[in-house]
């Protein structure tokens, strides 16, 4: 299976299911979503931003059909002027590359230095999807299981209202 190994391991220890899917190569949102496997699922966007001091670093997750304004973000989540991370920022916390990021790769923040803000549109969902630490594939599991995945990485995370 494609993805980073010690996720897979740590979803099995914590007893969470999930649906793997490779699809075809897809270059967009606009083209996943036409991928039948999401029918019903809450298809995640995940975006991972740094403040201006540098010293702080956050990973919004939304539901795909919403455009994310950073200046919006900024003023809903007062932590000052946020862009997004660069490439060194996201393999020093995450470990991942551009383009794999998602909630999985808090598996690598060994010092849970990131803070995670969960659009609560999402809880309408019953299942979320993510890349396993790579974006050539997909995991599908519950917002129930998704939720004690984030209980187990002890990174601090909270759901805001994003829109």
């Amino acid at each position: 299976m494609i993805g980073q190994p010690e996720l897979y391991e740590i979803l099995d220890k914590l007893d969470i299911k999930y649906q793997y899917i490779e699809p075809p190569p897809l270059h967009t949102i606009e083209e996943a979503i036409k991928h039948k496997s999401w029918l019903g699922v809450g298809f995640c966007k995940n975006l991972f931003f740094r403040n201006h001091k540098g010293n702080r670093h956050y990973l919004t997750v939304f539901e795909h059909k919403y455009q994310l304004q950073i200046k919006d973000l900024e003023q809903l989540l007062k932590q000052g002027k946020l862009s997004f991370a660069s490439e060194q920022r996201m393999d020093k916390y995450l470990k991942i590359k551009p383009g794999s990021v998602s909630p999985f790769a808090l598996i690598n923040d060994s010092e849970n230095h990131v803070h995670v803000f969960l659009d609560k549109k999402l809880l309408e969902s019953d299942k979320w999807s993510f890349h396993p630490n790579d974006n050539r594939a997909t995991l599908i599991i519950s917002k129930d299981d998704f939720i004690k995945f984030m209980d187990w990485t002890g990174n601090s995370y909270e759901f805001i209202d994003l829109y």
